[in-house]
Formats: C-alpha cells, sequence, structure tokens
C-alpha cells in the first residue's frame, strides 16, 4: 500500500507536508516528500487533506468492563469497586469476549493499534477468561499485551475484593507461568505479549508481588499494577505497611524499566524523582482519573524526571467512551488546568499515544513513529471537513478539535478501520450483544 498526499507526523523525526509512506506486507518501507516514486502493484490511498499518525497504544485498560458501563456513575474509587465487584463475579469467557470485542473494536475507531489490558477477575466457574480477550484481539486485529492479573487479599484479610474473587496464591503463580507459556510471543513483530499484573497493594499479598516479580523476571516479561491512584490508597500503605505506595512496591522488586504503574497520580517529588531514575513506566489515564475525581498525575514532572509515561484509557466502567483520542486530548487540558498553558504541548500529547505508550510496552524499536524498517501500524485522520479544515496546525485540530472521521487503520500493514467503519468484526451485532450480556450479569448480581 501507498499513502500519499498527507501531512506525515513522524513523532520522532520531522513532519512532512504532502508525504508519502510505502508499506510492504508488515513493515514501512519508505517515508518521503510528494508522491512515492513507484506505484506498481501497491494499492495507492490519495490522503489530501489528511493527517497520517502513527497508530496509537494503549498502556492500560479492563477490557471486560465494556459490559459494565454507566453503573455507580458518582461514586469514589472504593465505592465504585464495592459496588462492581458482585457484578463482575458473574463474568464468564462468553461476557469476557464480548466486552472485549467491543471494547477493541472502539479502540481501533479512535486510533489504536496496540493495546494492553489488565484482567485480575478470574471467577472459579468463569472457563478460560484470560483465552477469550485473547481471541477477541485476533477477532478485531489489534496488537495485544494481556496482562495476567490477580488478587489474593480478600475482605477476611484486609483487603478490599469480597473473599469470592480472590485467588489462591500458588494457584496464581501457576496460571501465571502457563499464561506465558501458552500465550507469549517475543519474536520481532510479535501481535501477542504477555506480562504478570497483581491488581493493586490493596488487593494483594507482598509475597504475590514479590513471587510475580522474579518469575516475570526468570521468563524474560514484563510487570505491571495499579499505584498512587487515590489518596485512600496512600492511607492504606501507611497504616498498612508503615511506607507509601512506591516505597511499599519497590521494597517487593516493583521498580526499573520492565515495570509499569497504573495512574500514578499521588507522587510526591522524591517519588516522581525515583521512578524517573529507575525508569519506571506509568499508564496516565486522564478521563478515568477524572470520572472517580481520584487527581491528576504529574505528566510534565514525571516525563522531565525520565519516567517513561504512555496514556491509557481504563476500564469502560471508569471512562464509558472507551476512547484513545480522547485520552490525548485530556492529557493536554487537564495538564494545563493544573500546571499552566505551556506544561504540555498538543505534540507532546501526541507523542504520549504513540512512542510514549511503545516505550512504555517495551516495544519503541518497532512501533510509536512512522520509520522505515518499523511496523505498519498506521491512522489516518480525515481532517478535510467542517469541524476540521480550517484549523492551521492539523496536529492540534486532531488533538484539540473534535473527533475526526479515521479513515484508514493499519496494524501490520492490514485495514481494521476503512472509511470509519471496522472492517474486521461486525460492531452492530457486537452491540446487541453487549446489552444481552449487560443484562445478564445484572441479573446474576441482583
Amino acid at each position: 500500500m501507498i499513502i500519499e498526499n498527507a501531512h506525515v507526523v513522524t513523532v520522532t523525526g520531522a513532519e512532512i507536508a504532502g508525504g508519502h509512506v510505502v508499506v510492504e506486507d508488515d513493515r514501512i518501507t519508505a517515508v518521503g516528500a510528494g508522491p512515492a516514486p513507484s506505484r506498481e502493484g501497491h494499492r495507492v490511498v490519495d490522503a489530501r487533506g489528511g493527517l497520517l499518525t502513527p497508530g496509537f497504544v494503549n498502556t492500560h485498560n479492563h477490557l471486560y468492563q465494556w459490559v459494565t458501563r454507566g453503573l455507580a456513575a458518582d461514586h469514589t474509587l472504593f465505592e465504585w469497586l464495592t459496588t462492581l465487584y458482585p457484578v463482575w463475579a458473574g463474568i464468564d469467557e462468553h461476557a469476557v469476549h464480548t466486552g472485549a470485542t467491543g471494547a477493541l473494536a472502539q479502540l481501533a475507531l479512535t486510533g489504536c493499534t496496540t493495546s494492553s489490558d489488565h484482567h485480575y477477575v478470574f471467577p472459579r466457574e468463569g472457563g478460560d477468561v484470560f483465552a477469550a480477550e485473547i481471541r477477541a484481539a485476533a477477532d478485531v486485529g489489534l496488537r495485544f499485551h494481556p496482562c495476567r492479573g490477580s488478587m489474593d487479599l480478600g475482605q477476611k484479610d484486609g483487603g478490599l475484593p469480597p473473599d469470592h474473587v480472590v485467588e489462591d496464591r500458588d494457584a496464581i503463580m501457576a496460571a501465571s507461568e502457563a499464561a506465558i507459556d501458552r500465550w507469549h510471543d517475543p519474536s520481532p513483530g510479535s501481535m501477542l505479549q504477555v506480562a504478570l499484573a497483581p491488581c493493586s497493594p490493596f488487593s494483594v499479598t507482598g509475597e504475590l508481588m514479590r513471587e510475580s516479580a522474579q518469575l516475570a523476571r526468570r521468563r524474560g516479561v514484563r510487570l505491571h499494577t495499579h499505584l498512587a491512584e487515590t489518596t485512600d490508597e496512600d492511607e492504606f500503605c501507611r497504616e498498612r505497611f508503615g511506607s507509601s505506595p512506591l516505597e511499599y512496591v519497590e521494597s517487593l522488586g516493583w521498580t526499573g524499566a520492565d515495570v509499569w504503574f497504573a495512574h500514578g497520580i499521588h507522587f510526591d517529588d522524591a517519588a516522581v524523582k525515583r521512578i524517573g531514575a529507575t525508569r519506571t513506566g506509568v499508564a496516565h489515564c486522564p478521563s478515568s482519573n477524572a470520572r472517580l475525581g481520584a487527581g491528576i498525575a504529574r505528566t510534565r514532572d514525571l516525563r522531565e524526571a525520565g519516567a517513561r509515561v504512555g496514556l491509557g484509557v481504563d476500564g469502560a466502567a471508569s471512562n464509558e467512551a472507551g476512547s484513545l483520542l480522547e485520552e490525548v486530548r485530556h492529557a493536554v487540558l487537564f495538564a494545563r488546568a493544573v500546571g499552566g498553558p505551556t506544561a504540555l504541548t498538543v505534540r507532546d500529547a501526541l507523542e504520549l499515544a504513540t512512542m510514549g505508550g511503545a516505550r512504555v510496552l517495551g516495544r519503541e524499536q518497532e512501533i510509536g513513529s512512522i520509520e522505515v524498517g518499523k511496523l505498519a501500524d498506521l491512522a489516518l485522520w480525515a481532517l478535510d471537513g467542517l469541524g476540521h479544515a480550517d484549523v492551521a496546525d492539523p496536529v492540534a485540530a486532531l488533538v484539540l478539535g473534535s473527533p475526526p472521521p479515521l479513515e484508514l487503520l493499519l496494524v501490520n500493514g492490514r485495514p481494521v478501520v476503512e472509511h470509519d467503519r471496522v472492517t474486521t468484526v461486525d460492531t452492530d451485532a457486537v452491540a446487541q450483544e453487549c446489552v444481552r450480556v449487560h443484562r445478564t450479569l445484572l441479573e446474576k448480581a441482583s
């Protein structure tokens, strides 16, 4: 395929007005100004009036929550969790596959080509829910980094989750290693890489955190968890462990270039400096954090300290839109709301969604920018309509304007979205099934 006459945002290099990108198989083979030198054997896409960006990278999500949207809409995080845990306890393979398909299709429509997922609810009668979301990613066609999550600290032991949704630690460790054996593909161009992800300090034991870190490093996979999302969490850690959330997890081996935290809102100056010094990653989830009133992450400070920072939509039960493009816009607006008009530029925000996310997931050599040799994960946005045509800066049009139509989304060189419609799954049928699953889960919980 040749995409030409686009405003090409390479992210790592110069922007090219009226440029072209050549895709052969799953790779970018040419990037330049003007028309492509040769067209033979290629489908040519005239992208006049369009903006071509790298595909977005989603660094934190809970895909199954797509079928539990709109509940506990005005609750704090802990209230929200205690309301929804009984509903989530009813999920099974079908519910997870349905929800994940809906969430991933929506992500595709908002420019996402690579998504992680943090799945930590494994009902005893639910079947293989981890495999179900992996199957959904293959159906939609996105590059996928599923995180085998876990919880072993139930209410009877002082944790937040109900006891019936936690697992035995030995069973968790066995299932974690089995997930790596079965699914993790470390090869170049991989469409599927697994991480280990104990849920949070208030839902897992220190033993599970430590053993998961040891297993991940022995097997060469990454580590992910929630951290510093709320002031309640900070109080929990200081009361229970005598330390801040970061101090606690670092004592268990949870900092470094192979670790990334979801949210990372309530870090003091010392914590920001430590995260940067250890090259630990942070998934910034501005919309979910605002929806739950949790706060605003110190994105600029973390980046300046040397932390790897990407964007995440978080679960759809705390971000009903499920739009990665919305996170780009909110990252700019929220950073400026607390840090002034220069806190984050529109190009900084686009970098967070692309190379920033790629660095968080350890894929910066393959995705996140438009460069020869990189994987052909690309998003072509139509900016020639009423909402965007006269915006002087096309990047500002994308980031600050209303969401534009997505003309084309390529993953591994394969079209997943064309003319603002997902081509790989029937989104109307998926929407109808999501409604049925939502109703079934509420009936189970009643």
